[in-house]
């Protein structure tokens, strides 16, 4: 192993795409750590705020939101809002594709449509970013952390107005920061860029995690509670690198033709296969599923001190019966949702790619099935019974922190723990065909 890391370092663009993806990250810590200017008074309400989980909807929802942020919202930073409002917007481009016939043709125009379909949603990302950044204002407002925010009072509206404009900047930041590293550095930007904030925040989630258990329960029941808790995240973590890394291959035979003698050609087959992977979608659907839920909670929070009384009502219902993590049927939801995004992104990936009529193009044929119509049956019947027991997987980890509990929270974040080790394992895989390609060229050399 250390050999192998030694020879990673040992390769120049390698390593300096290595150290472009820290350098790039660790300019996200430190932008997370830049505060929107706050009161004495209201840093400390918002240190209570988060101490105090007043109410237990609203703690679930400022834990799983400060969580996915790697701790800028608590500290009210310029990147409070992540990049959550950028996979929003992602989802929808992603919904609205098979249904608008020109972002369906920017697929199929390689690089240039790809360029093209990123930028379109970057844009939809700012307005979404501005309103999810002016619903966490509101729910600051509402709990005493923002007392002179106001967009109507002609006082506070500059100041205000300011805040929002911030708190969007921040996440197109992080944007352009994930951009980077995909482009120059090493792995998916966006991905780290969540991976970063989620690891910065395990040790005060263990921390966390040991109070609330030695409280609950006294030193040995802690202890046994800890120990319990680590169980489970082996056992999931275990499941997670199985299921990802599980495929079913698919033998195709490529028709091959080679000289023998005087003009003779003689015909013979070469046998390969498709890698069908079991989870094609990777931690995307857990991703997707989560901003889903973190955005109208925001809302119904923004709602609920509303002036007028069906919205503020409709709120208050939404906040208590919809999106409250303490009810079983808002993981239920979440559970579907997982589902629904594993089979959704699975077949927006495998229609992109276009298997059955490549292989037809290059006359290649899956033995016991006529190209065409045939093929693209049965690679579609694998892909259905693949992706069951993928999404399944999937949603059964989603609902992991339903399930294993610590007292009264919610510590082992089954969907963070996802993420991580799913970005890990790619980057861990494009580090691997980085080093293939390098190998495989100086050999020739």
């Amino acid at each position: 192993m250390w050999e192998r890391l030694r020879s990673i370092w040992t390769v120049p663009d390698l390593r300096n795409k290595i150290l472009f993806t820290l350098g790039m990250l660790l300019l996200y810590r430190i932008l997370a750590n830049i505060t929107v200017p706050l009161s004495s008074a209201e840093q400390q309400q918002l240190a209570s705020l988060f101490a105090q989980n007043k109410g237990q909807n609203l703690g679930q929802l400022l834990g799983l939101l400060d969580v996915f942020s790697g701790g800028s919202l608590q500290h009210f930073s310029i990147a409070a809002l992540g990049v959550y409002p950028y996979i929003t917007a992602t989802i929808v481009m992603q919904l609205l594709q098979p249904i608008i016939p020109a972002l369906q043709n920017l697929a199929t125009q390689g690089e240039a449509g790809r360029l093209r379909f990123s930028q379109i949603t970057r844009f939809i990302t700012i307005p979404l970013a501005f309103l999810q950044a002016l619903g966490q204002a509101a729910l600051f407002q509402r709990y005493q952390v923002l007392t002179n925010f106001s967009l109507i009072d002609p006082k506070y509206a500059l100041e205000s107005f300011a805040i929002l404009i911030t708190l969007t900047a921040g996440t197109m930041i992080l944007v352009w920061f994930g951009e980077l590293i995909t482009e120059k550095g090493i792995g998916n930007g966006i991905s780290l860029i969540i991976f970063g904030g989620i690891v910065s925040q395990l040790p005060s989630s263990i921390n966390q995690g040991y109070i609330a258990s030695t409280t609950s329960g006294g030193g040995g029941a802690g202890i046994v509670s800890i120990a319990v808790l680590l169980a489970i995240g082996l056992v999931t973590i275990v499941g997670i690198v199985y299921i990802y890394l599980g495929q079913r291959r698919v033998p195709v035979q490529y028709p091959t033709k080679r000289m023998v003698g005087r003009g003779m050609l003689v015909g013979s087959a070469q046998t390969t296969y498709i890698p069908m992977q079991v989870n094609s979608a990777g931690m995307i659907p857990l991703i997707f599923a989560q901003s889903m839920l973190i955005f109208p909670t925001i809302l119904s929070q923004y709602l609920s001190v509303s002036s007028t009384p069906v919205l503020k009502d409709v709120a208050n219902w939404v906040g208590t019966y919809v999106v409250n993590p303490t009810l079983w049927w808002y993981w239920l939801i979440f559970f579907l949702l997982v589902v629904a995004f594993t089979y959704f992104y699975a077949y927006v990936m495998w229609q992109q790619q276009n298997i059955p009529e490549n292989l037809q193009k290059q006359g290649a044929f899956i033995p016991g099935y006529r190209p065409g119509p045939p093929t693209s049956r049965y690679l579609s019947s694998i892909l259905n019974r693949i992706t069951l027991a993928g999404a399944l997987f999937l949603g059964i980890v989603a609902v992991l922190p339903f399930v294993a509990r610590i007292g009264a929270n919610q510590l082992l974040s089954a969907a963070a723990l996802l993420i991580a080790v799913g970005v890990v394992l790619d980057t861990v895989r494009q580090l691997e065909a980085q080093m293939v390609m390098r190998n495989y060229s100086g050999f020739l050399s």
